[in-house]
């Protein structure tokens, strides 16, 4: 897994593709104040990817 700085932020899609989840549980999860935390960067909700490497590590 790469955890460098300068890597872009993922968009929710992006975050579906890697935990196999689909995009309505993730929307779910952040209006329910779970999962893994998101930001709003305009419209859009973004999430770095090395939040989400921990996330997923502390879930086990």
């Amino acid at each position: 897994m790469s955890t460098t700085t300068d890597e872009r932020m993922w968009d929710v899609q992006r975050l579906s593709d890697f935990l196999g989840l689909p995009v309505n549980t993730l929307y779910q999860w952040r209006y329910l104040g779970k999962g893994p935390k998101g930001y709003k960067v305009g419209r859009h909700v973004r999430y770095l990817p090395e939040e989400i490497y921990a996330w997923v590590r502390e879930q086990s």
